[in-house]
C-alpha cells in the first residue's frame, strides 16, 4: 500500500510507522515548532532507505545553521533516491541540494521548474518564500511581488483551509503592501493551527504593517509563552514585541523583553535572527538617544563575531556593518567594506553595491557626519530590499537616512520621507518624528 505525505502526494517507504513520523516532522519544520528533527531520525530509524526523510533533515539542518550535518544528510537522500525514487522525489531531493550546498541560483531555478510539475509539494514551495528564501536573498528588489506572484500561481491547487499555505500566502501579501488581506490569510492560518510560530510571526508583521503596534503586543504576549524558548522563532517574536513598545516610546520595556528573551545570551534561535535582532534593536535605541546598557553590545559583538568572522550573505553583512560602526570599530568596518566592495567587483554578490554603501553610511552616522550618512545612502535607498529579509528588518536602514535627513537640516526632505512612511502605515515614533522637523 502506498503511503503519501500531508498534501496528498506518495512517498516511497514501505514503512507506516516511517510515514508517519515523516508527515509530523515536515508539519514541525514548516510551522518553526520544536520536534522537528526527533521525528525525522524517528522516520529514518523506521527505514534507513526512506530519502526524503534524509532530504527534510538536510533541509532542517541548513536552517539550523548545520552545515556540515546538512551536507551528510542531503548526500545520503541523494544517493537512495538514486536507485528507487520516482521523477517527483528525484527532483525534491536534488533541488534541496542545491539549497543545502548554497547554490542559490540554481535552486531557485530547479524550485520554480520542480514547482511547475508538482504545486503541491510544500516543502519545495518553501523554498523561494518567507525573510530568507530564496527570492529574498536573490538580490532582486521586487521579491515581495515574487512571493506573492508565485502564491497566486499555485493557489488553487491547495485546500482552503491549509494552515501553511495560508500563512505563507498571508504573509507575503503583507510584505507587499496588501496588508488587510495578508492579515487575513495568516490569521485564519494561525486559527487552524496555533502551534505555529510562522503565522504567529505572519500576525505580528501584518499588524505593525497596519500601524497597531498595541495590537501586536497583546498578541505576542499571549502566545509567546505557549511556544518552548528552544523554537527558531522565539528570540525573534520577542524582538517584533520590543520593537512595538519602542514604537510607544517605552525603551525600558523593550530592554527587558531584550534582556529576557533576545540577546545572545539567552536567545537559542537562529544566528542569522541572533544577530539581526540584537544589532538592530540596539541600534534603534542608541540612534534615539536612549543608554544602551553597559555590556549589551559587547556581548553582541563577540557572538557575531564568532558567527560570521567573513563577508557572506548581503542581510548579515547590513547588521555587521551597523554593528561595526555603532561600537566604533572602524578600521574592522572599513576592512569589511572593502571586502564587500571587491565581492561586488566580481560578482559574487547577488545584491550589489547597496552591501558596501550601507556600510559607508553607517560610518558616517556614527561619526555625527549626517550629511554624508545622506550623500551616500540616498542614492541606494531603492536598493535597500535587495539585501532580503523583511521590510521591518529593513527599516532600521530607512530610519537611518531619516535621522540623517533630520539631523543635518534637511528637514523638506524628512517631511517628505515621513509624510510617505505615515501614508503607508499610522505610526507613533513617525507621528513624534513629524511634530519634530516642523519646530
Amino acid at each position: 500500500m502506498a503511503e503519501f505525505d500531508n498534501r496528498g502526494l506518495p512517498i516511497s517507504t514501505g514503512s507506516l510507522q516511517a510515514a508517519a513520523s515523516y508527515r509530523t516532522g515536515v508539519d514541525l519544520l514548516l510551522s518553526a515548532w520544536p520536534g522537528a528533527e526527533d521525528a525525522l531520525r524517528q522516520a529514518i530509524d523506521h527505514d534507513p532507505q526512506f530519502a526524503l526523510a534524509h532530504a527534510a533533515l538536510a533541509r532542517l539542518r541548513a536552517i539550523n545553521a548545520q552545515p556540515a550535518d546538512a551536507r551528510a544528510s542531503i548526500a545520503a537522500a541523494l544517493e537512495i533516491v538514486a536507485r528507487n525514487g520516482s521523477p517527483r522525489e528525484i527532483s525534491h531531493v536534488s533541488t534541496l541540494s542545491l539549497a543545502v550546498t548554497g547554490q542559490s541560483v540554481k535552486a531557485l531555478e530547479s524550485a520554480l521548474a520542480h514547482l511547475e510539475q508538482w504545486p503541491r509539494d510544500v516543502l519545495i514551495l518553501s523554498l523561494p518564500l518567507g525573510a530568507f528564501g530564496l527570492f529574498a536573498f536573490s538580490g532582486m528588489t521586487g521579491h515581495d511581488q515574487a512571493r506573492v506572484d508565485l502564491c497566486e500561481r499555485v493557489a488553487d491547487r491547495y485546500d482552503t483551509d491549509d494552515w501553511w499555505f495560508l500563512t505563507y500566502r498571508g504573509w507575503s501579501h503583507a510584505e507587499n503592501g496588501s496588508v488587510a488581506k495578508g492579515r487575513d490569510l495568516a490569521q485564519r492560518g494561525l486559527e487552524r493551527r496555533r502551534a505555529n510560530a510562522n503565522a504567529a510571526h505572519a500576525v505580528a508583521h501584518a499588524m505593525l504593517e497596519q500601524g497597531a503596534a498595541g495590537e501586536a503586543e497583546t498578541l505576542l504576549e499571549g502566545w509567546l509563552p505557549e511556544y518552548d524558548r528552544a523554537g527558531m522563532l522565539h528570540g525573534h517574536l520577542a524582538w517584533h514585541a520590543a520593537l512595538s513598545a519602542l514604537e510607544r516610546d517605552d525603551p525600558q520595556h523593550a530592554l527587558a523583553i531584550y534582556a529576557k528573551h533576545v540577546r545572545p545570551s539567552v536567545s537559542l534561535g537562529l544566528p542569522i535572527n541572533v544577530v539581526s535582532d540584537t544589532v538592530s534593536l540596539l541600534w534603534r535605541l542608541q540612534a534615539n538617544g536612549y543608554a544602551v546598557p553597559s555590556g549589551m553590545w559587547e556581548e553582541v559583538e563577540s557572538y557575531a563575531g564568532s558567527r560570521y568572522p567573513n563577508p557572506g550573505l548581503a542581510f548579515v553583512e547590513m547588521h555587521m556593518g551597523l554593528l561595526a560602526a555603532a561600537t566604533g570599530r572602524h578600521v574592522a568596518a572599513t576592512d569589511r567594506i572593502d571586502a564587500n566592495a571587491r565581492r561586488v567587483a566580481d560578482g559574487a554578490l547577488p545584491a550589489g553595491s547597496v552591501v558596501p554603501a550601507i556600510g559607508l553610511a553607517a560610518l558616517a552616522f556614527a561619526n555625527a557626519d549626517h550629511a554624508e550618512c545622506v550623500r551616500i545612502l540616498e542614492p541606494v535607498a531603492g536598493d535597500v530590499a535587495r539585501v532580503g529579509g523583511s521590510g521591518a528588518q529593513r527599516e532600521v536602514i530607512e530610519d537611518m537616512l531619516l535621522l540623517a535627513l533630520m539631523r543635518s537640516g534637511q528637514s523638506a526632505k524628512a517631511r517628505d520621507l515621513l509624510d510617505r512612511r505615515l501614508h503607508r502605515r499610522p505610526s507613533q515614533r513617525d507621528t513624534r518624528w513629524r511634530r519634530q522637523v516642523e519646530v
